[in-house]
């Protein structure tokens, strides 16, 4: 189980951290892992596929998400900022289901990582 003031998963975190990626690519990467996270425990929830989850589900996912509501109490404006940056992270993640032939919601961080890289490498 991750910490609770951590998005990602030691794990998770070393294989970010050993991608041949510039720090905003690793941004980037970083973010669709925990977007991947967030949008598959939504859809469990709500029993909707992660690309069809509106922003008003994540909004309200993320209201409750014990690693953002530290930040929420400090700046209530983060709560729009952090929906909008997990709805971009869609996007590429829609790119890496299509790319590796698999749904969304059973994307693996290492195929993430993967593709991130690759997109790196053709920048």
């Amino acid at each position: 189980m991750q910490p609770a003031t951590e998005f990602l998963t030691p794990e998770e975190s070393a294989q970010v951290d050993g991608a041949l990626l510039t720090s905003k690519k690793k941004f980037s990467t970083r973010l669709a892992i925990y977007a991947l996270r967030c949008l598959r425990q939504i859809a469990e929830e709500t029993d909707l596929a992660p690309e069809e989850i509106p922003s008003e589900q994540i909004t309200t996912w993320i209201q409750k998400d014990e690693n953002i509501k530290q930040q929420l109490e400090v700046d209530a404006s983060f709560e729009n900022f952090f929906t909008r940056l997990v709805m971009s992270s869609l996007g590429p993640l829609k790119q890496v289901s299509q790319e590796f032939g698999v749904p969304l919601q059973d994307l693996t961080v290492q195929q993430v990582v993967k593709w991130f890289e690759k997109e790196g490498k053709i920048e």
